[in-house]
């Protein structure tokens, strides 16, 4: 694994005292000198990742998922997964019809490639042998058919010839025809759903893997692309795109099984039919035959051309109905802004307009169905009705039996089902077609931050462990954005243990960006982000994230509740001001909708006290509080964890009483810099934390 790809993943013990002071270290070599060192020493260069790389923990606030490297592949555990597909690009020289068109062409066929894996060697080790059971059991059904069919020719001559005997032994032989094709049928859909189901559990399980991996479920918020409401393509595309084709593959096989054998019946039974038409006799061979596929041929033609909008009504309509759910949902989730802002007018308005374009969306659709209706009952009405009327001349004239003619309408019929059977399944392609559409963006988007988090050519922030006693060092550490928009540059900053650095500077210079990069959210940049190795990160964001559950449960996460036992996990509220709650620990209620913003940072830093970390980030982890809480909370936390390093992002001037080094980032043409280092508190020995010259400063920060 390149150096390039490493994350922080620091943990472990506490300080066990004083650590020394770290030396200027060389500037690193080089990306390009990396790369060709790698290259040459790949043995060696993996053993040093491996001894480097510190254990995964699962202590950040947000985060509580363990990161896996990027060779991991989420469908086996252990195996290396291919690299992901390389996009193709329409042609520069196509229209924007035409590269539309290419663009959705190569959606179906991303989504192919991950499916399919579902057969392969990564795969589940029953998908081949159910699939092969599910095409066994339609050959024996058309066979069972076939049998039925035979039956029905010899009843009904039977009853012609008012044989009573035949009638009677033939109506005993129907039963286990009956029986067995029943049997068959019930088989065929346990064998169909679960394959269905298998399919749907490995496919979501791995979309979740890669989605969930290397905090990508945040970084698609900062990307373009067509990736939207991924939770509604994880579970509701995700659901039709597996189903579908299982459904598609089972009736097409069947379909051609029971045409081709059919057929066969019409041309055997129906032979040729002489028509004499002014004075000469015209022949037509296998005339049930040719009317079928005509037949047919009628029937799916108009359904082609009636439904050609299927697809893309299809997609438009799941579309809005996604969007409609996301907007149902951040209502629910900010129900206490809008409700405190007065705000339901606005929001009923925003939900009515997106309600709106659902309904036109289905008003459109409804149309699409209403056409493709018609073509279906009519085919239906006339399917049993046609292939009497072509054999009633042969019967009349004694050429044809009656058994015959009910044998060749029940073969015509099946056959006009196994040619139609687009006609009744074409609005589920198209919403197929759809749904495989959505996932695969979503999986696209995927795949290009996974691209970037293999390759040199992209800028990525290295991630790996101090060479000396310093808790964290950020070396020549530039922030951008994905598109190489720079918004924090050339950053050298070293922070030792124990120390509590304050980072300031106006809004929109880029500190919350700064944190991010620190925590390993924010990949897009250079340089590298080291901390010392065995030391536990714990991160403290402005909304404190509260889970689903009992309030025991939300104090103690990440980690299990049964943790801590309720009387240290009551102790720890105690101590931060929410005592009042320790009755309710075990109390299962919506939290996040009933703690107020202040309780919500309060219970934070219970989390804090309780996790006992080595570092810890506050990006305006105070903000909600009042002066005196804020002072109180800062406080408790330096007396209950004397040695714990604290990197805090704020505005209030009240927090430099509570920090030992204060740093200032200014926006500059280019990107925020680092432009004073002012030393809070007297500290025994002085350490220089911007290694460089303060770029555009002019000077470098004063001391206290």
């Amino acid at each position: 694994m390149s150096q390039a790809k490493r994350k922080p993943k620091p943990l472990g013990a506490r300080p066990n005292g004083a650590v020394k002071a770290r030396q200027k270290k060389p500037r690193p070599e080089s990306r390009e000198e990396k790369s060709r060192e790698e290259k040459s020493r790949p043995e060696k260069r993996e053993e040093a990742d491996r001894e480097e790389k510190p254990r995964p923990q699962k202590s950040h606030e947000e985060k509580s998922h363990e990161e896996k490297p990027a060779e991991a592949t989420p469908e086996v555990d252990g195996e290396p997964a291919p690299p992901p597909p390389e996009p193709v690009e329409p042609g520069p020289r196509l229209t924007p019809q035409k590269a539309e068109q290419a663009r959705k062409k190569y959606l179906l066929r991303r989504f192919w490639i991950s499916g399919r894996g579902y057969w392969g060697r990564r795969g589940d080790k029953l998908a081949l042998p159910f699939t092969f059971g599910l095409l066994v059991l339609i050959c024996v059904n058309v066979g069972f058919q076939y049998g039925i069919n035979v039956w029905n020719r010899a009843f009904f001559d039977a009853i012609e010839q008012r044989d009573v005997h035949t009638v009677y032994m033939l109506s005993a032989v129907f039963l286990p025809l009956v029986a067995g094709s029943i049997s068959l049928v019930v088989a065929q859909v346990y064998l169909r759903m679960t394959i269905q189901r298998r399919w749907r559990s490995w496919m979501t399980t791995a979309v979740i893997a890669r989605w969930l991996a290397s905090g990508r479920y945040y970084q698609l918020n900062l990307v373009a692309g067509d990736h939207t409401n991924p939770e509604a393509r994880i579970s509701e595309d995700l659901r039709i795109a597996t189903e579908s084709p299982v459904d598609f593959i089972a009736g097409v096989l069947h379909a051609f099984l029971a045409a081709s054998t059919f057929i066969v019946v019409l041309w055997t039974i129906g032979g040729a039919l002489t028509l004499t038409l002014g004075g000469e006799s015209i022949t037509i061979p296998g005339f049930l035959v040719i009317t079928a596929v005509i037949y047919a041929a009628i029937t799916s033609t108009s359904m082609v051309v009636i439904g050609r909008h299927f697809v893309q009504l299809s997609e438009q309509k799941n579309q809005t109905e996604a969007e409609f759910r996301y907007v149902l949902t951040r209502v629910r989730e900010n129900g206490e802004s809008i409700a405190l802002l007065g705000g339901e007018d606005e929001e009923r308005s925003g939900i009515d307009n997106t309600f709106g374009h659902v309904l036109r969306q289905w008003a459109l659709l409804t149309g699409q169905h209403m056409r493709t209706a018609l073509v279906s009952q009519v085919s239906s009405l006339f399917a049993p009705v046609v292939p009497i009327l072509l054999c009633a001349p042969k019967f009349l004239e004694g050429s044809m039996s009656l058994g015959e003619v009910m044998q060749a309408a029940s073969a015509f019929a099946i056959v006009q089902g196994a040619f139609g059977w687009l006609v009744d399944n074409y609005p589920r392609l198209a919403d197929w077609n759809a749904s495989a559409r959505r996932i695969a963006s979503l999986m696209m988007s995927l795949d290009g931050l996974e691209r970037a988090e293999r390759s040199e050519a992209f800028g990525r922030i290295r991630h790996g462990k101090t060479a000396d006693g310093a808790m964290l060092s950020l070396d020549d550490l530039s922030v951008t954005l994905n598109d190489g928009t720079g918004v924090v540059k050339e950053t050298e900053v070293e922070i030792e243990p124990g120390e509590r650095v304050l980072v300031a500077g106006e809004s929109g210079t880029g500190k919350s960006t700064l944190v991010r990069a620190i925590a390993g959210l924010w990949p897009w940049g250079g340089g590298s982000v080291d901390f010392h190795a065995d030391r536990r990160l714990f991160m403290l964001p402005q909304r404190s994230y509260i889970p689903t559950g009992t309030l025991r449960r939300a104090v103690a996460y990440p980690a299990a509740a049964d943790n801590w036992t309720v009387k240290k996990i009551g102790a720890a509220l105690d101590k931060v001001g929410l005592g009042y709650l320790k009755d309710r620990l075990e109390e299962d209620a919506p939290w996040d909708q009933t703690l107020s913003g202040g309780e919500k940072q309060r219970l934070a830093f219970a989390r804090l006290l309780l996790h006992e970390p080595d570092i810890v980030v506050l990006d305006e982890a105070t903000s909600a509080l009042d002066e005196k809480s804020q002072d109180k909370m800062m406080r408790t936390v330096i007396h209950a964890l004397p040695k714990v390093t604290i990197i805090s992002v704020a505005h209030r001037a009240e927090l430099e009483a509570f920090h030992s080094r204060k740093i200032t980032l200014e926006r500059r043409e280019g990107g925020a810099k680092l432009v004073s280092d002012v030393e809070l508190m007297p500290r025994r020995r002085k350490r220089s934390l911007i290694k460089r010259a303060l770029w555009g400063s002019g000077t470098r920060g004063g001391r206290a």
